[in-house]
């Protein structure tokens, strides 16, 4: 069987898998606040946790391309589940495949894809958001070990992680540990009544004079924010780049479908000018959007130097239009838009986060500026 097949059919389970398993229980694990185990666990049985990832560390080696579909696929059906392959594949995985050590990433990818344990990136703080290189949590040198203290804020899976990648500084110092939940001092609280996300179990995990051995630094010393923060935060927009196709397309799914059934005055009302504008747009920005991140995905394939700037383009774009998208679908649903009985209410609620995370839309726009200022409007010589 050619590779390319193979991919195909992974993203062909993932939809399946989607629309039998996921789907039908969206709207309860939004309202319960809750992912559910055996719905974790079956993602495990069929290696989606690190389908972005190789096979050899547990992966299923999708290509940056096919590994997009595929978290369209799932994300369509409940953004909090997309979220949960977000952070084991994209960012948790990613970040240890690249600047881990062979032992760590032996001791932890693995058991992320068996289900046995989960991992979460915590960089966010209560007073820090997009300016990541200002984090507040804190370490000093203690021998051999370190020793860290501060609170980390809006950490997805971090109620369920089973360890952690904290992001902490000592004086200019940005360094990245692993650092297990069942350490001594370590805590968590949960974080319940979110507008979105409701079941990617977010926390805020405290750190109290946590010991940490050098063996858990990831990288070097120094090296957490140029390289692994960086790297997280590239192959995370990557993925909500996709989720921003996938909240789109389902919400035009539900719109469509809606529009063709529904009547006023007599008719259909997808028969409607106004309508027929409204579904016009979604399905011309929804084109457009997944070919900016089918481009961003051949030029991180190839290594292309401008991949992370593209990757930037498509995922502020995808988030524009999935908010524009999932307004109108609601708008077509009228007073049932309103109601979590439809899809589309939540849909809207999870399209507005893709705004806020990865990286605000306003911090999107400032990257794509200062690229656009160097890269045109330069004089061509004849």
């Amino acid at each position: 069987m050619k590779e390319d097949d193979h991919q195909k059919m992974i993203v062909e389970e993932a939809r399946i898998f989607a629309a039998e398993v996921v789907r039908p229980r969206a709207g309860d694990f939004d309202r319960e606040e809750i992912l559910p185990r055996d719905v974790i666990g079956e993602m495990a049985k069929r290696k989606f946790l690190l389908a972005g990832l190789p096979v050899p560390y547990g992966g299923l080696g999708l290509n940056p391309v096919y590994y997009g579909l595929f978290t369209e696929e799932i994300g369509k059906a409940c953004c909090s589940t997309r979220g949960l392959i977000t952070i084991q594949s994209s960012i948790v995985g990613q970040t240890l495949l690249r600047w881990g050590t062979e032992e760590q990433k032996n001791n932890w990818l693995p058991p992320i894809s068996r289900g046995e344990v989960l991992g979460a990136f915590a960089l966010t703080e209560p007073a820090v958001g997009s300016d990541a290189g200002g984090v507040q949590t804190h370490y000093r040198r203690d021998g051999r070990n370190f020793v860290l203290n501060g609170r980390k804020k809006w950490i997805s899976f971090g109620e369920i992680a089973g360890f952690f990648i904290v992001i902490a500084s000592c004086g200019s110092e940005i360094t990245a540990f692993i650092v297990e939940r069942n350490r001594p001092g370590v805590s968590t609280n949960p974080i319940k009544g979110l507008l979105a996300n409701r079941a990617a179990h977010l926390a805020e995990i405290e750190l109290k004079d946590v010991k940490i051995p050098e063996d858990n630094v990831v990288g070097k010393p120094g090296s957490g924010f140029t390289f692994i923060v960086a790297t997280a935060l590239d192959h995370g927009r990557y993925s909500i780049a996709w989720a921003g196709i996938a909240i789109a397309q389902e919400a035009l799914d539900c719109m469509a479908l809606y529009a063709r059934k529904r009547q006023q005055f007599g008719r259909r009302i997808g028969e409607h000018q106004l309508i027929q504008r409204m579904i016009c747009n979604a399905v011309t920005t929804t084109h457009a959007a997944r070919a900016l991140c089918i481009k961003a995905g051949e030029m991180r394939m190839r290594g292309n130097i401008h991949a992370i700037v593209e990757t930037t383009v498509a995922k502020y774009f995808t988030s524009k239009i999935a908010m524009d998208i999932t307004s109108d679908a609601l708008q077509v649903h009228g007073g049932n838009g309103c109601s979590n009985s439809y899809p589309v209410e939540r849909l809207f609620r999870e399209a507005k986060v893709l705004e806020i995370i990865e990286g605000t839309s306003e911090i999107q726009q400032q990257i794509i500026a200062k690229y656009g200022l160097k890269a045109y409007g330069r004089i061509r010589k004849e």
